[in-house]
């Protein structure tokens, strides 16, 4: 044995201060073990070991025994071989019988680097087997563990009368605290290379209190995760009774995984739920499905009794996935599809009422974008016809940029092409290729001066158009052409200046664009369909928000735009019109503000305090009567732990009642949280319909229909989150019925599952 690396070093004496004391904090046995011990002196460690047969050694002070050969260090003391490191206020050292004896703040590291502290250790000399009193273990993952005593063979630990947690145990102060939660055991073993700890007769306690029983539990620790069972989810509601999920996690590999969920009801009949992932160097994907056996209500029934449902198998999958396969290329795609229209309401997964299942491959370069996707849609709104519902493939896009060598402007070109398909209604196929170019100069008065130019061709082919659902969007049958030009200039003249003790900046706004009339109404309107003048698409060269219609006339627009840069506050507004300049009679239906020439007034304001106030305001203004056609607010006011959103929306367009995308509606959404301690919230959050026959003549509501209101409770640390909360959904679809539901979520942080 050598021990030729011996440091020897003057015994240092730092001034720290006086500790003070912890005034009236509760100072629990189990908190103390679980406290971290604080060290006040750092000293130098001890050399690096050329081999395992060496070992590094440090201390203040060291006597040696030539006839016992016993070694004798004291202060500040380090031994390091094999990876593995002491420190002690003394150390006895028996050469003969490689007994190695660590008394006063002890902590022993393993390669792994997790720290066991106690008040005596008796290990070998290889630091590596051991026992000692008065255990702590502070796993490199960051959870703790205390015992009576504890041993270490062959690098697994073996603890007894034993406490494990993920929690801090230490206020802000410094003082000991009892751990939010603990898991309590006669026996716990634990082993750093399968990382998992085992427990024997172990409780969980929360808050102190015993919770759940659990005799032969054991768990993995760290971020690489195990397989086990995942905390239970508990929830009420009125369409199945009380529920019980538990899921159980299966690691299949360190980039593989299953959970498999079932879930158990009262009132109807089980489900599995499971969910797959895989991740790859260059991708990843998801796989989650949901099944059962059950009855189930027609959409169009208005009973919610048993009598007249059928059983039938139900289900939905919900899958989803990227693969990047060079730098430019890169393939995703995802599917959603259910067996019925109210399975996803019934057992509360999701609220949509379309899903759509997509395929996208796409090569994104310096100067150029091609994708080619297809994407299908399932309906589950009352009333729908799925075979009215479109099949896109493919959807070819195709952009290529380059700079302008002549005038120095960007030019772009585009190709693409669509086809649409329907199982019982019209189908479309589209073709086109455009060509823009913009040019934006900078006049010795400060304006900012932009050119753009746009040509396109467009050709299409349809059938089956009186099947179309709006016979204004259907189009004429078979082969179509149709030619697109228009040229704009646009004028912005920013005035910026200091005022109120900020920044100022007042830019009025001008725009031209010119436009010959094109043969809209001929060829099928598939995604042009939605449209309202707002603040985004004031000054867009085409208002529509598609293809499928662009908007043929020439018009100037011209607007206002201010905003003011304060310490703490910002404002950001812009108000505008536009005017149409030819007579003849318009594209755009009643309703979007732009049937008239002389277009309806919209606008946007913004303002911001530091982060704690939040406002956007959009409106649209009659341009006769100024009534307010379109009126939208958004805020949010307080903080990040305490705060209160609104959310109000009123649409008053008078549109056709045949033009689906444009019924007026009324809504106001109220959400928010209230911190009333450290670790405790109280949240709430309602969607309230104020629709009424003013706004929707076909509508039977009287101006308030509840949606859907939300109200909890929550505690959330470092190392639990708890929550309690209630929901009571008021729309009724099928077997979907309307009524409360509650639901207890309960997770544990860094138990490695």
């Amino acid at each position: 044995m050598q021990i030729s690396l011996i440091s020897l070093r003057f015994k240092q004496v730092l001034f720290a201060g006086a500790a003070l004391p912890c005034l009236a904090a509760p100072f629990h046995a189990a908190a103390q073990q679980l406290n971290e011990p604080q060290t006040t002196i750092s000293a130098p460690d001890a050399p690096v070991p050329e081999t395992d047969e060496q070992i590094g050694f440090a201390a203040d002070a060291l006597e040696y025994d030539s006839n016992s050969e016993i070694v004798t260090a004291s202060g500040n003391v380090q031994l390091l071989r094999e990876g593995n490191r002491m420190r002690a206020d003394r150390v006895v050292w028996n050469r003969t019988t490689g007994k190695v004896e660590a008394t006063g703040n002890v902590s022993v590291t393993d390669p792994e680097g997790n720290i066991a502290y106690g008040d005596r250790f008796d290990v070998t000399d290889s630091l590596q087997d051991g026992m000692v009193q008065n255990m702590l273990l502070v796993l490199q993952s960051g959870g703790r563990l205390a015992a009576a005593s504890g041993e270490r063979r062959n690098g697994v630990y073996t603890l007894r009368k034993a406490a494990y947690t993920g929690c801090v145990v230490e206020d802000s102060k410094g003082c000991p605290k009892e751990p939010t939660w603990q898991i309590k055991a006669v026996k716990v073993v634990y082993d750093p290379v399968k990382a998992r700890v085992k427990y024997t007769n172990a409780s969980v306690e929360l808050f102190g209190l015993p919770l759940i029983p659990m005799p032969g539990f054991s768990h993995p620790v760290g971020d690489n995760g195990g397989s086990g069972l995942l905390v239970p989810n508990l929830r009420y509601d009125r369409n199945n009774g009380f529920e019980i999920a538990l899921p159980y996690y299966l690691k299949l590999a360190p980039n593989r995984d299953l959970t498999l969920t079932p879930h158990v009801y009262t009132d109807t009949l089980p489900m599995l739920e499971a969910n797959y992932r895989h991740l790859w160097d260059r991708g990843a994907y998801q796989i989650t499905g949901y099944a059962t056996y059950g009855s189930r209500l027609a959409t169009s029934s208005a009973s919610t009794t048993p009598a007249g449902s059928e059983k039938d198998f139900r289900g939905y999958l919900d899958a989803s996935g990227a693969l990047q396969l060079s730098p430019e290329w890169s393939v995703s795609g995802s599917i959603r599809a259910t067996t019925d229209r109210t399975f996803l309401r019934r057992y509360d997964i999701s609220n949509d009422d379309r899903l759509r299942s997509t395929i996208n491959a796409q090569r994104i370069g310096e100067n150029s974008y091609l994708s080619i996707a297809g994407w299908a849609v399932q309906t589950l709104r009352t009333g729908d016809s799925q075979g009215q519902m479109p099949i896109a493939l493919p959807v070819i896009d195709y952009r290529l940029r380059m700079k302008d060598p002549w005038l120095g402007g960007v030019a772009q070109f585009q190709l693409n092409s669509l086809a649409l398909t329907r199982t019982h209604g019209q189908d479309t196929q589209r073709a086109f290729a455009a060509f823009e170019w913009n040019l934006r100069k900078l006049t010795a008065m400060g304006q900012e001066v932009t050119f753009t130019t746009y040509l396109r061709g467009d050709v299409y082919h349809s059938s089956a158009n009186a099947l179309s659902t709006v016979a204004s969007y259907a189009g004429d049958p078979g082969w179509k052409a149709r030619g697109i030009a228009a040229a704009a200039m646009d004028v912005r003249w920013p005035f910026m200046g200091e005022a109120f003790g900020g920044m100022q900046r007042i830019a009025p706004r001008v725009q031209i664009v010119a436009a010959p009339k094109i043969a809209n109404l001929s060829v099928p309107n598939e995604d042009a369909r939605a449209i309202d003048l707002e603040d985004s698409n004031l000054f867009a060269l085409n208002r529509f928000s598609g293809y499928d219609r662009f908007e043929d006339s020439s018009r100037v627009t011209y607007g206002l735009e201010y905003s003011l840069s304060l310490p703490n506050v910002s404002l950001e507004s812009v108000v505008g019109q536009s005017y149409r300049l030819n007579s003849r009679e318009s594209i755009l239906p009643d309703g979007t503000g732009l049937s008239d020439r002389l277009s309806d007034i919209v606008g946007r304001t913004t303002v911001r305090y530091k982060d704690f106030i939040s406002f956007t305001h959009r409106f649209r203004l009659d341009k006769d009567k100024l009534s307010v056609r379109r009126n939208e607010i958004d805020a949010t006011i307080g903080s990040k732990r305490t705060y209160a959103m609104v959310g109000y929306l009123r649409l008053n367009r008078n549109a056709d009642l045949n033009l689906e995308d444009l019924q007026d509606r009324e809504e106001l959404r109220l959400g928010g949280r209230v911190q009333f301690a450290r670790f405790w919230s109280v949240f709430g959050s309602t969607v309230i319909d104020l629709t009424d026959a003013k706004e929707d003549p076909l509508s039977a509501a009287d101006g308030y229909e509840p949606v859907r209101h939300r109200l909890g409770i929550a505690y959330e640390d470092d190392c639990l989150t708890l929550g309690l909360t209630w929901k009571r959904d008021y729309q009724v679809l099928g077997d979907a019925r309307k009524g409360n539901s509650f639901q207890l979520r309960l997770a544990f942080r860094n138990i490695g599952i």
